[in-house]
């Protein structure tokens, strides 16, 4: 483990376990509540399981067989680079909007467990725009470091449909299109109180581990080592594509501030068990060609 890692470590170790819900107030998870959300993952998408991960290295704040979560061979269909260069070349110039395109596909649902609307200012729904609708460029983010991830708090996180194939290679024997994967974790960062994400891809046609600047190659330009960045996983070896956690609950509480908005009467809005569905769609905006399954419809709105 590098000298920083030992520190972040030393760091989690000493900081008090928070033990009082605090997922209205700031967006973030006790332990307890982060296995609850992550049982309610794994039951609606069997693609989620949980993990035991090494004995020795086991967090005694959660269960032993429940120290995070993962799916694994998650299809990484092109490289974030092509999907912005095609969003470049077809989007006119605009000043001060901000936009993160992401591949889920999305679907039709009647419940505020199955769908959350967009709120404008004013707070009126914004209408959806249909799957052809072309996006806009992205603005100039801050320098500063983590900086990027702020913008959540005021744009909205909108979809697109901007998915591209890729050529079929020459080995064609089962007309499978042969692409990189990638096995996703989740754990939970104790210092920071929310769940992290961690990722680990291979390589399209031997399953070969990528290397750190491959899989960053499969993140937006913008946050490439700087939101994201390679570390050590915390229970499986090996270093890992990791999406850092110091804005995640600033994110989150915006988020789920604007679902509680536009819940209907009678509708107490987002509950604990949602937090991670929630999560990762805002999750789907940083990698967004890593099709990975979270099965419900999140619209994911962060404007103040």
């Amino acid at each position: 483990m590098s000298v920083l890692g030992s520190l972040r470590a030393a760091r989690e170790w000493a900081y008090p376990m928070r033990t009082k819900t605090a997922f209205l107030e700031k967006g973030v998870l006790t332990p307890e509540e982060f296995v609850r959300a992550g049982d309610e993952l794994v039951f609606k998408c069997p693609t989620w399981s949980w993990e035991s991960g090494d004995k020795a290295r086991a967090k005694p704040y959660l269960p032993p067989d429940k120290q995070y979560l993962v799916t694994r061979n998650v299809p990484c269909q092109t490289r974030v680079a092509s999907m912005e260069n095609t969003l470049a070349s077809e989007a006119d110039d605009a000043d001060g909007d901000w936009l993160v395109s992401h591949v889920i596909q999305p679907t039709q649902a009647t419940t505020i467990e199955d769908e959350f609307d967009i709120l404008d200012e004013e707070g009126e729904i914004v209408k959806k725009e249909e799957p052809q609708t072309k996006p806009t460029t992205a603005s100039e983010d801050e320098d500063d470091e983590y900086a990027d991830m702020a913008d959540f708090e005021d744009d909205n996180v909108l979809e697109d449909e901007a998915a591209a194939t890729t050529p079929k290679t020459g080995d064609d024997d089962n007309n499978l299109m042969k692409v990189r994967t990638y096995d996703l974790s989740i754990t939970y960062d104790k210092y920071y109180q929310t769940p992290r994400v961690w990722m680990m891809g291979y390589t399209a046609d031997s399953h070969q581990p990528l290397t750190g600047k491959e899989m960053l190659e499969d993140v937006i330009t913008d946050y490439a080592n700087r939101t994201v960045t390679i570390e050590n996983h915390p229970h499986v070896s090996g270093p890992h594509a990791s999406i850092h956690p110091c804005k995640h609950g600033k994110v989150m509480k915006t988020i789920v501030h604007n679902l509680t908005k536009s819940a209907g009467d009678g509708d107490e809005g987002p509950s604990i068990e949602m937090y991670i569905f929630i999560f990762l769609k805002f999750v789907s905006s940083i990698i967004p060609t890593i099709n990975y399954d979270f099965t419900m419809d999140v619209t994911a709105d962060t404007s103040k």
